[in-house]
């Protein structure tokens, strides 16, 4: 693709967003009820292709056990509220009151009380104990220090999720995790991100990573496009990745590793543009906070937002819809894609004649 000049000392790559992309119809089409959105990690098989984001506003034990038993995965944040305290009930309920303009303040005190392992090990063992698939998020500076807790508990997936993630991470200071060599020696599948890039997913693959996620700042609650200045669109950056993905396939000799998008995902449309641009899976967070059973009783926001130096993100209130069900299967009373995202999918799926989700990554989208 050719560079577009920016200036006289500067070029760049043109860049697609997915409201930039529509997918387009074919000449067959299908009945919604005979399409499969079921898909496969490991040896971990899911019906439904969404992983909730790790985020204390999404995702509390009890809503990640909701969303296993309806076929998804729910992943926990385990540098959250519930692993710093006990029973953050209360402090839900006081970030859900907080004037604007003293809600990133407040969640800085808030996040400043210290990460308990054996918080980790308890609320773990609660979605083991349910009978569903359990996933953890932790970043990467807090992986080593926390990891034996983490694997100790039963995870089944472990999750590695930050704004950025590099297989080579470079630092003066500390000793900067060893990916590669800390998935080798791993008894359970890691999936790790976000990256944004070919170059850097190919490096990510490489390590032994059983998925990727693919995004960098682009979360409904993210200001990093403002903070830092940095921010890849969407469908380009699944796109490439899914392309590290097809390469990775050649070189490993036929090890497939699933690209996961997470970020700019809130709407129904998105999930199938994402899939369209060659996702496996999606990651998705306001969608899921919308739910009235979400801990952020309709407030939404990640762990960028109360970094103590450099807030990247926002507490931001999006309101309720209805409940978890409501929100993946409908029925919608809303006619934005909010509700009833599987069922927008499986639509999306049969009007363009696609019986599951490898099959959907072949559909023509067009940009307009």
């Amino acid at each position: 693709m050719a560079d577009i000049e920016i200036g006289t000392a500067k070029r760049g790559r043109r860049a697609y967003s997915f409201d930039d992309i529509a997918i387009v119809p074919s000449r067959r089409t299908r009945d919604p009820e005979e399409v499969s959105t079921a898909w496969q990690i490991d040896a971990y098989r899911f019906e439904l292709p969404v992983l909730a984001a790790p985020m204390d506003s999404v995702m509390s034990p009890e809503t990640a056990i909701q969303l296993g038993r309806h076929g998804g995965l729910g992943v926990l944040d385990l540098e959250g509220l519930w692993t710093r305290y006990e029973h953050p009930e209360k402090l839900l309920d006081e970030v859900a009151s907080i004037e604007g303009p003293h809600a990133t303040k407040r969640l800085q005190e808030i996040y400043a009380e210290p990460i308990k392992a054996e918080l980790i090990t308890a609320r773990l063992k609660q979605v083991r104990e349910a009978g569903v698939t359990v996933a953890g998020a932790l970043s990467p500076q807090r992986t080593k220090q926390f990891a034996d807790a983490v694997v100790d508990a039963g995870v089944d997936l472990f999750v590695i999720r930050g704004t950025t993630v590099s297989a080579e991470h470079v630092s003066g200071q500390t000793e900067p995790l060893n990916l590669k060599e800390f998935i080798y020696e791993l008894d359970v599948p890691v999936i790790v991100g976000g990256c944004a890039t070919y170059q850097a997913a190919l490096h990510l693959m490489r390590t032994g990573a059983a998925g990727v996620l693919v995004g960098f700042g682009g979360g409904a609650a993210h200001t990093t496009r403002s903070v830092l200045g940095i921010a890849v669109p969407m469908a380009s950056a699944v796109a490439d990745v899914a392309a590290a993905r097809r390469d990775y396939l050649d070189e490993s000799g036929g090890r497939y590793v699933h690209v996961i998008a997470d970020g700019s995902i809130g709407r129904s449309g998105d999930i199938a543009k994402a899939v369209a641009c060659g996702a496996d899976a999606v990651m998705i967070g306001s969608p899921f906070a919308r739910a009235v059973e979400a801990p952020g009783r309709g407030f939404h926001w990640g762990a960028e937002a109360w970094h103590p130096d450099l807030p990247r993100g926002e507490r931001v209130d999006i309101g309720t819809v209805g409940d978890l069900e409501a929100v993946l299967f409908g029925p919608s009373s809303v006619p934005d894609g909010t509700m009833n995202l599987i069922g927008a999918l499986r639509r999306a799926m049969a009007t363009t004649g696609y019986t599951d989700l490898k099959e959907f990554q072949r559909v023509e989208v067009v940009v307009g």
